[in-house]
C-alpha cells in the first residue's frame, strides 16, 4: 500500500447519510468544474486557506467533521470539492495542481483525502487507480465510509462507471505553500459553474 493508507468505516452512517443529502442539495453542486480530464462528472470546488476554515464550516457545516479529521497541520492551502460520476463518467489519469489557476508553478499537494460518500451496492467500475511513474501502487475499490489518503504526487485515475447509479466522494487536496505562494490563493472561494454566485 505505499503512498497511500485506506480506513474502512471512516464515518456512520448518519454522516454519509448527511452529507449525500447537503452536497447533492447545494446550490453550487452541477456540472463539474474541473479540467477535461474529469468526463461527465458533478460537483463544485471551494479553495480556502487554513485561517478561513471556520468560513468554510460555516457555508458549508456537513463538511465540518469531514475536515476536523483529514486537514493535515503541516498544509496552509486546500481545494475541497464533491465529486459524482454517474455512468459513463471517468477520471483520466492526473496527478493535482488544481491551485495551478492561482499559482503557475505550484507544486502537487503534500496528500489527498478522498471520502466515499455514497456507492451503489452493484458498482462495476469507478475504481481509484495509483501510481507513481510507471510502477503500478494500487487499485482501490469505492466502498461507502472508506477514507484514502494518498500522496499528492501520485498519478491518480478514476475508471469509466460501467452500471448505473451515482458515485460520490468528498475530496480534499492539502498544500503546504510558501509566503509568496499563498499570498496568491485566494483566502475563500467557490467555483462553480451554477449560474448563482
Amino acid at each position: 500500500m505505499a503512498g497511500h493508507t485506506l480506513t474502512a468505516d471512516a464515518f456512520d452512517a448518519d454522516y454519509l447519510a448527511l452529507l449525500r443529502l447537503q452536497i447533492r442539495k447545494s446550490p453550487w453542486f452541477t456540472t463539474n468544474n474541473l479540467n477535461r480530464d474529469f468526463v461527465g462528472t458533478q460537483g463544485f470546488s471551494v479553495v480556502f486557506r487554513r485561517e478561513r476554515l471556520a468560513q468554510v464550516v460555516e457555508a458549508f457545516p456537513w463538511a465540518e467533521r469531514y475536515l476536523a479529521r483529514a486537514l493535515r497541520a503541516d498544509c496552509n492551502a486546500f481545494y475541497l470539492n464533491p465529486l459524482q460520476l454517474a455512468q459513463g463518467s471517468v477520471v483520466r489519469p492526473h496527478i493535482d495542481r488544481s491551485l495551478h489557476a492561482y499559482v503557475l508553478e505550484v507544486d502537487p499537494p503534500r496528500a489527498v483525502s478522498v471520502l466515499y460518500v455514497d456507492v451503489p451496492s452493484d458498482l462495476r467500475g469507478g475504481e481509484l487507480v495509483l501510481r507513481r511513474g510507471r510502477r503500478f501502487l494500487g487499485r482501490v475499490t469505492p466502498r461507502a465510509g472508506l477514507l484514502v489518503e494518498f500522496e499528492g504526487d501520485l498519478e491518480h485515475a478514476v475508471e469509466r462507471v460501467d452500471s448505473a447509479g451515482r458515485r460520490l466522494s468528498l475530496v480534499c487536496e492539502q498544500y503546504a505553500l510558501d509566503d509568496a505562494q499563498l499570498a496568491r490563493v485566494p483566502d475563500y472561494r467557490i467555483e462553480s459553474r451554477a449560474k448563482a454566485y
